[in-house]
């Protein structure tokens, strides 16, 4: 739980009730954090916040945990079904996380643990708390994460309701040019950004840089690291928010990894190291252990359990069928399981230099959900730990053409087949997590398989 001050009241929650009193925030956001990365909640008003009425929480459906990207309410799902009557879990404040919003009037927002009102117990498939037994297994084994998240998304032209309304046709973007580095091409969506960057920053989203990306209208941002918690608040928040601001100044955003088979995909990077339990003291860098570029064995173990289960753990890297599609050779998104020095066409690329020496994980994209990404990658860098894997030889020169290595599944079917039969999966989550995200999976892949598709349609339609 987060901390209190002497009197018991955290002060962060003791701030908040100074500044609904005096009329600074009419509105408190309660959040969680959805199987899908979105964040659902309530609203709640000034004065009933006064009133405590989210003294113990907010009651939620447990269904919100258990639907596909439709809110449709599958089968499959064991903890949420029509035969537990979709009852209600409590959403419990974490104080810690409130943030004023500046695009929103007199709003805060504060993110939640979903728990049961009986047990009082966590929910064990909730995303956050799926992490949070990550972030304490590290604890245990003597080490804390840091990260930091780089999220790729386009501007476009069309509102989200003009995309609608003409059938979600390929959208127009915003510029008509590779826009990567290019200051000219960014400054026609620069009042966009200038506020992504600045509201962000001023929301408890430090935001260091922002940049044009390799595609027309694409362009990305760079999110402070910090303890790996907080980094995945700062990226569910980032996403959520970015696509409020953008709505409500009247742009189309988009986090989709492949909006287009033509366009350059989005990607979801993270950067990740790990300290000392206390965070810090780095961990990553050992000259003595004599591995190349000064990389420690315990780092090199945990680069390794990353490298070795990413295949397996996909579902919780890259979550929907789209997913899939942006791993494309030469396409600056990664296909091999390799590892090399700021190589960019390596699934893994090492960047820094001695205490700053960290890796960063190109697999995930721009629709990645950070508690579950994050979590799969923490939780198999502890398998690689525990299981004292060596790290393969660097890899050098163009990743996508590596020969005898493994390679990220080319399809969302493929990825449901590795995490079935993934017993490491089930070593680090536990068999109910597992299930509940396999099941959501096929959800999405059978659904996916019962449609007809406008390219079918072209193919066949007069020529088959």
């Amino acid at each position: 739980m987060s901390s209190t001050d002497q009197h018991g009241k955290h002060p962060k929650l003791e701030e908040l009730e100074a500044m609904v009193r005096d009329g600074r925030i009419d509105t408190i956001v309660v959040a969680l954090t959805d199987m899908q990365g979105r964040l659902v909640g309530k609203r709640v008003q000034g004065q009933a916040f006064l009133d405590g009425v989210i003294d113990h929480g907010a009651h939620f459906c447990t269904y919100l945990l258990g639907t596909d990207m439709e809110m449709n309410t599958p089968a499959g799902f064991e903890l949420m079904n029509w035969e537990t009557g979709y009852g209600d879990w409590i959403a419990s404040p974490v104080w810690d996380s409130l943030r004023v919003l500046p695009w929103l009037e007199k709003t805060a927002l504060v993110l939640s643990d979903t728990v049961d009102e009986e047990t009082h117990e966590e929910i064990p498939i909730s995303p956050r708390t799926i992490l949070k037994r990550q972030v304490e297994r590290a604890r245990s084994a003597g080490i804390t994460v840091k990260a930091g998240s780089e999220f790729e998304y386009y501007v476009l032209r069309d509102s989200w309701q003009t995309i609608a309304d003409n059938g979600y046709a390929i959208p127009k973007r915003f510029g008509t040019y590779n826009e990567d580095y290019h200051l000219l091409q960014a400054t026609k969506a620069e009042p966009l950004h200038r506020l992504l960057r600045n509201q962000m920053t001023a929301a408890g989203v430090p935001i260091e840089f922002s940049k044009g990306e390799a595609a027309p209208g694409q362009h990305e941002v760079n999110i402070r690291y910090d303890h790996v918690m907080e980094s995945a608040d700062r990226s569910v928040i980032f996403k959520h928010g970015a696509k409020e601001i953008a709505y409500l100044n009247g742009w189309g955003i988009t986090f989709m990894a492949k909006p287009d088979a033509t366009w350059t995909g989005s990607s979801g990077h993270l950067h990740m190291s790990i300290w000392d339990v206390d965070g810090k003291k780095p961990l990553t860098h050992q000259e003595a252990d004599g591995l190349p570029y000064g990389i420690s064995r315990q780092f090199s173990q945990f680069v390794a359990g990353m490298m070795k289960l990413s295949r397996e753990l996909a579902p919780f890297i890259a979550p929907f069928i789209n997913s899939y599609k942006r791993y494309a050779s030469l396409s600056w998104a990664p296909v091999n399981v390799v590892w090399g020095r700021d190589n960019r066409t390596t699934g893994f690329r090492m960047v820094g230099h001695g205490p700053s020496l960290h890796v960063e994980d190109r697999f995930p994209g721009g629709d990645m959900n950070a508690y579950l990404t994050y979590a799969a990658m923490i939780g198999a860098g502890l398998y690689g730990m525990e299981h004292g894997l060596e790290l393969v030889p660097e890899f050098k020169g163009n990743g996508y053409i590596a020969k005898g290595v493994e390679r990220m599944p080319r399809a969302l079917y493929e990825a449901i087949w590795a995490l079935e039969r993934s017993s490491a999966a089930v070593e680090i989550f536990g068999q109910d997590v597992v299930d509940h995200y396999l099941n959501a999976a096929r959800v999405e892949q059978e659904l996916y398989d019962s449609v007809v598709h406008d390219w079918e349609r072209e193919r066949y339609l007069e020529r088959g």
